[in-house]
């Protein structure tokens, strides 16, 4: 059976740094991954309301689908400043592509942002919003452990009708090969099945990481839109107010093309984990990036060994949700 890393995060995966920076009177934050020297990367959007920075860097066939960070925000459009200060961290650090002798690094920070604008804390920030400052804490905060739930750029969040958050899950696939995913959870759709209490997610879970609660009869799944008079209620059914923002890993040699390919197949853990994903009103979207440390070959077998990963990612994403509002919860 196949067990989670030993931190059951997404920097079980060798190199990745993760940090969060949260401001409370905001009611918002910042979560940064940091992949030194530039990890392979792609990216695949399939809400309709999707708040990005740097994506179509990333395309395959562009000249540097690389990233040294991946940044995820709250904020919605004000967010996107906070991968303004995962870069000059960067640069000063050293990392990023040299254009020419004695200019400074160009780091390739692609971000996401969620909308957590109506959440009632202090948005009167005029023309200083603070995710610059944000993004600088979470890069200098980075490492190996972080905190999940209503921290970073899950600290604003909602999913459906209960508190969303931060999550993140791995799992150790042998010889070597490890695959992790982070998520900041706040969609329209819901987490739970209609009992409230189970994740949809929980046919995937492993050691009680979230809850350990299973249906308990037969589940009737027969509402195509589960709550939507307490969402419009809630102003939830507006096009960009909600999104579940994600990153998956892998330590694998990957193209950019392939990584795009990951992406994708880790899509479908999103669906198995909110019902229902990819809707007018979110801007979900899935980042990918492989480190290159080990080897898949180059022979028949090597599209086989791809679907495989895409498999582990769908799942580790669908957990990594769960957990998010799991430990969200007050």
């Amino acid at each position: 059976m196949y067990r989670p890393g030993p931190r059951n995060l997404i920097t079980d995966v060798p190199g990745l740094s993760v940090g969060n920076a949260t401001d409370e009177a905001v009611r918002s934050g910042v979560t940064a991954l940091l992949c030194p020297g530039g990890w392979s990367a792609g990216v695949d959007v399939r809400g309709g309301g999707p708040g990005v920075r740097e994506s179509e860097a990333l395309a395959p066939e562009n000249g540097y689908a690389k990233a040294h960070a991946v940044v995820l925000s709250g904020g919605s459009v004000f967010g996107l400043g906070a991968a303004d200060g995962v870069t000059a961290v960067l640069s000063q650090a050293g990392e990023g592509f040299r254009v020419r002798p004695g200019a400074p690094p160009a780091p390739v920070v692609p971000g996401a942002v969620l909308y957590d604008l109506g959440n009632g804390g202090d948005k009167a920030w005029g023309e200083d919003p603070p995710y610059r400052r944000l993004g600088i804490e979470a890069a200098a905060a980075a490492g190996e452990a972080f905190e999940l739930g209503a921290v970073g750029a899950g600290r604003g969040a909602r999913a459906g009708l209960v508190q969303g958050g931060l999550g993140s899950a791995s799992l150790d696939l042998g010889e070597g090969l490890m695959v992790g995913a982070l998520a900041a959870v706040n969609p329209v759709g819901s987490v739970m099945m209609p009992d409230g209490e189970t994740f949809w997610a929980w046919p995937f879970e492993i050691d009680g990481e979230f809850g350990g609660r299973m249906p308990s009869g037969r589940v009737e799944a027969t509402e195509p839109m589960p709550d939507a008079s307490r969402l419009a209620g809630q102003g939830r059914l507006s096009p960009g107010v909600n999104t579940t923002l994600a990153v998956v890993a892998v330590n694998a040699a990957l193209t950019s093309a392939e990584c795009r390919r990951l992406a994708i197949m880790a899509q479908d853990g999103l669906s198995r984990a909110v019902r229902p994903a990819h809707t007018p009103f979110d801007g979900d979207l899935v980042f990918a990036i492989a480190s290159g440390a080990i080897d898949l070959g180059d022979d028949g077998e090597r599209p086989r060994r791809i679907a495989r990963l895409g498999s582990a990612a769908a799942d580790c994403l669908a957990r990594a949700i769960a957990r998010g509002v799991y430990l969200a919860r007050p």
